[in-house]
């Protein structure tokens, strides 16, 4: 054919290997998304025989990086983020300062640039946002509080990351060299300082113009566009809204294609078809995102790994390790149990999108050597390809941790003043009491009813913030993890008449109705869950009353409808 079908060629040969690469991955317990940076390390010009066209590739990378953020925003909650901001805020900043150091310390030791250690150590300190959310909805973590503070804890990176993916362009000339400080003349660091001014000034206006504008546009874009009932044409504003903006913000604001399709997916959280946007945009969203991985695998040089071994183990070990043992650490200063410090360390064991993005742009911008961006890919190609152990090795960790170090029992059972009530606590609210496990929506509501009638109630949840905000309420409620018997027997279980489990815990709801029949074998148990196979486990066991929410629903659903629509003479049973 006459014609120039690169384009065709690229995306072809792209989701085709992609597609091949991600089964075979995916058959041996890794994910996907290892498979399509290998199928990227295929056709790139580093491995012999078919070379993709690498311009178009990266052009394509653009729109996947525009989706991918698109749909970060639309999922990003800030009332979630605020539940458990007091951890998830000092814990990301501290542990990307940590990881950030560890990385520009071992750039340093190589000779790099103070500019090139600085993107090397930031490219190393941000997990990936797409492993984290896929490894927790794989063990039905997602929606625990484990999963909220690794979730927060990721969006607070991936905040700081789209600032620093702003600010790093106008700061560039500034860290060209680590003496750059002090070589250059006053005159020059005004300008540079001037650029930095402009840039902040430029980002602000753009952010105050989706805040003030944006916030009322979009939501109704979608109102307008739903009321025409075509589900083509409501895809089709949904990624419009997505690439025009980004695309827009970066012409007029000169703000990174990534901020602009960030907020375009924040305002449209506002309305009240954001869901139907997020589930429209999925498949496109996934397609390009699938194009943006092969086009960094596409950037990957193979050798490094036999010409670098000692720094790509350093790399390794800083991302498995150094982040690791960091956020484990802060985890538990901040006062939560093991299995919270344990399940925030693996989410953080890996690195992704943001990492990728910020290594194209540190050798983009002169800062970083090539050899970077590649040690950045293969840390990420190894760390994403074990990062499922992580989660698997977790538990077992914790009770190996348990049983052979006197100081990790003594943390999991220290004086904490939330793990425990107050002694000033009235009785009455100790007998007989309704056991709460879980203060979510679900367990709010409960928690609410149960306050109307006046009927006595002990909350046990593991945020701590919440246990604190319920205290301050005048409630009963214990910090913890109800799996475990110190928890239940601080909500004084033996005397209690009911045992509510109001959170989805597939993994430790078993434990709790063992511990709660063998402190009160009389005691009877309310059970929660959200999926049909997991309800009938539960009832087969005889654990005991299950409540499926897609059954309730229908039930109050049908009730409402009997309620009032007159049943027909002819189908009204017979009188005996």
């Amino acid at each position: 054919m006459p014609h120039d079908v690169s384009l065709i060629a690229t995306i072809a040969a792209g989701f085709g290997l992609a597609m091949v690469f991600g089964l075979v991955v995916s058959r041996l317990g890794m994910p996907p998304l290892v498979g399509y940076l290998l199928a990227g390390i295929v056709i790139s010009p580093s491995t012999p025989g078919f070379v993709a066209d690498l311009g178009l590739a990266g052009q394509l990378a653009e729109i996947g990086v525009m989706l991918l953020m698109f749909g970060v925003g639309l999922h990003f909650s800030l009332k979630d983020l605020m539940a458990v901001k007091r951890i998830a805020v000092p814990g990301a900043i501290v542990q990307i300062g940590v990881a950030t150091l560890l990385g520009m310390g071992v750039a340093m030791l190589w000779g790099w640039s103070l500019g090139g250690a600085i993107v090397f150590g930031l490219c190393l300190s941000v997990a990936s946002t797409v492993v984290l959310l896929r490894a927790l909805e794989a063990r039905g973590l997602l929606k625990s509080v484990n999963g909220q503070i690794a979730v927060g804890w990721l969006v607070v990176e991936d905040l700081v990351m789209v600032m620093v993916l702003v600010l790093l362009p106008a700061l560039a000339g500034l860290l060209q060299e680590s003496t750059a400080a002090t070589a250059l003349a006053p005159t020059s660091l005004r300008e540079i300082w001037a650029t930095v001014g402009m840039t902040l000034a430029k980002v602000t206006a753009f952010i105050v113009l989706m805040l003030v504008v944006g916030r009322r546009v979009l939501p109704k874009l979608l109102w307008w566009v739903a009321r025409t009932g075509s589900q083509e044409l409501f895809t089709l504003a949904v990624v419009a809204t997505a690439v025009g903006v980004a695309f827009g913000a970066a012409k007029l604001f000169d703000v990174s294609f990534a901020l602009g399709a960030f907020f375009a997916g924040m305002m449209m959280r506002e309305s009240e078809f954001s869901h139907r946007a997020a589930d429209e945009s999925l498949p496109l969203r996934d397609a390009f995102a699938v194009l943006f991985f092969v086009s960094v695998g596409m950037l990957f040089d193979p050798a490094v790994i036999w010409t670098q071994p000692i720094k790509l183990l350093a790399v390794v070990v800083i991302i498995l390790v150094g982040k690791t043992v960091a956020a484990v650490a802060l985890v538990l200063l901040f006062r939560y149990p093991l299995n919270t410090a344990l399940t925030v360390g693996a989410s953080l064991a890996q690195i992704g999108e943001f990492s990728f993005i910020l290594a194209g742009l540190g050798v983009a911008l002169g800062l970083m050597p090539v050899e970077g961006q590649s040690l950045v890919l293969a840390g990420a190609l190894i760390s994403i390809a074990l990062n499922a152990a992580a989660f698997t090795l977790s538990e077992p960790l914790r009770l190996w941790i348990l049983a052979r170090s006197a100081l990790a029992r003594r943390l999991e059972l220290r004086d904490d003043p939330l793990a425990e009530l107050p002694t000033s606590t009235d009785q009455r609210l100790l007998s007989g009491q309704v056991v709460l496990v879980g203060y979510g929506r679900v367990g709010r509501r409960i928690a609410g009813t149960l306050r109307e009638r006046g009927l006595p109630f002990v909350v046990a949840e593991q945020n701590r913030e919440l246990v604190d905000a319920l205290r301050r309420d005048g409630m009963a409620a214990v910090s913890g993890d109800a799996g475990t018997p110190e928890v239940l027997i601080q909500a004084h279980i033996a005397r209690a008449a009911m045992l509510v489990v109001a959170i989805p815990d597939t993994v430790n709801v078993r434990k709790m109705v063992e511990i709660a029949r063998t402190l009160n074998p009389g005691i009877e148990v309310v059970l929660r869950t959200h999926n049909e196979e997991e309800a009938a486990l539960l009832r087969q066991e005889s654990l005991g009353e299950v409540f499926l929410g897609e059954h309730e629903l229908a039930r109050g659903m049908a009730a409402h409808i009997l309620s009032r629509v007159a049943v027909p003479a002819a189908a009204q049973p017979p009188k005996a």
